[in-house]
């Protein structure tokens, strides 16, 4: 840890946000790692999550699953498309949509990724007990919660 510097009497280490901020990057560098090797990343597992018991969905209920925008889940879905992890074909309900369902092989590969994301979970909370560690949860829920509003 570096020292500790302030201006103005404001100490940034002091703060939660500046510990939230520190812990989501290096939490996500730590998963993305775990997860190349397999062709996955953060990004796509909420994709990932939806599509995980072998459904087609459509962009628009993949969106709203995921808490994002419709252009932000339609260059997500590109990505994945081009990288292999999903594939897409014509909705018979829609002409103008598709579906959206995971390749044999992201299917293959998908028990792995969420092993390795249980394995960066037990890292993470080494030496946390069960209580803290629903505590901590319960607190950063409230944060997502007031972020939100």
């Amino acid at each position: 840890m570096q020292p500790k510097e302030t201006v103005g009497g404001w100490d940034p280490q002091s703060t939660a946000s500046f510990w939230l901020n520190r812990a989501s990057r290096l939490l996500l560098r730590l998963q993305e790692g775990r997860l190349r090797p397999m062709g996955f990343g953060m990004g796509q597992m909420p994709v990932l999550h939806a599509l995980q018991d072998g459904s087609a969905k459509s962009q628009k209920d993949l969106a709203k699953w995921a808490r994002v925008e419709q252009p932000t889940m339609a260059e997500l879905l590109a990505r994945m498309e081009r990288d292999g992890v999903v594939q897409r074909e014509p909705n018979p309900e829609d002409a103008r949509g598709s579906l959206t369902s995971l390749t044999r092989t992201a299917r293959q590969r998908w028990p792995e990724g969420k092993a390795a994301l249980m394995a960066v979970e037990q890292d993470v909370m080494a030496g946390f007990s069960a209580k803290e560690k629903a505590q901590l949860v319960s607190l950063l829920q409230r944060v997502v919660e007031n972020l939100e509003r």
